[in-house]
């Protein structure tokens, strides 16, 4: 596969632009992340905003998820993925309550490309996400943000179970496993996704974390050695 596939994106990627209250936060979330305490990267930082934190967030997973999935797009076809589905046990129905009410049984990449259709339309309606600093986020805000953590959830679950033998030699399982270390934390963090829901990926998420908070005692137990350090000089 070539340089410009791997890099390419489903849909276009989704910008928060420069000068807002969103941008800001970005910019802090990228430098906590640098960190490499996830459990530190996905806190509310101090005196901010849930909302803008869930909105700038948002908006950063869809990328995320977005670009990875593009990686295989050659992959995921309507032949070889005639259903959307986590494996044997799980498999999901579209439906957006508007336009589609009653649940429908699509190819996998007939669904993503509806999810992804369908949180683009969040995102660039400034009545759900606004831009503008002072705008009021819509009261069921939460609860909007917590139907599409939901469902993109379901695309890591595609991934992981249908495409990771692709993923691996394409050379993205290590990026594919941050991000979605990445998201759980965050998804846990603010009780965004059901456990239930989880299910799918229950195991790998139980060692993802395990491994994860071992490192990150590690990295802070380093850090409290470097700061005595420093105080005895």
């Amino acid at each position: 596969m070539n340089i410009f596939k791997k890099n390419a994106t489903f849909k276009p990627k989704k910008r928060i632009p420069e000068g807002t209250k969103q941008y800001q936060l970005k910019k802090y979330a990228e430098a906590t992340l640098g960190s490499g305490n996830l459990q530190l990267a996905v806190a509310l930082p101090e005196g901010e905003d849930l909302n803008e934190w869930l909105a700038v967030n948002t908006v950063d997973f869809y990328n995320q998820i977005n670009m990875l999935y593009g990686t295989i797009t050659d992959y995921c076809t309507n032949e070889s993925c005639s259903v959307m589905s986590a494996g044997r046990k799980y498999e999901y129905h579209w439906a957006d309550g508007v336009t589609v009410k009653k649940p429908l049984r699509v190819t996998a990449p007939d669904y993503i490309d509806r999810l992804m259709t369908w949180i683009q339309g969040f995102l660039d309606n400034d009545e759900v996400f606004p831009s503008r600093m002072g705008d009021p986020f819509p009261k069921n805000f939460a609860n909007i943000v917590k139907n599409i953590f939901k469902r993109l959830f379901r695309v890591y679950a595609h991934m992981y179970h249908d495409h990771f033998s692709q993923i691996v030699t394409l050379g993205e399982e290590a990026h594919l496993n941050t991000s979605f270390k990445h998201f759980i934390y965050f998804v846990n963090e603010f009780k965004l996704v059901d456990k239930k829901e989880l299910a799918p990926l229950k195991e790998l998420i139980g060692t993802l974390l395990n491994k994860g908070s071992g490192e990150e005692k590690t990295k802070s137990s380093e850090k409290k050695k470097k700061r005595k350090k420093k105080k005895k000089n």
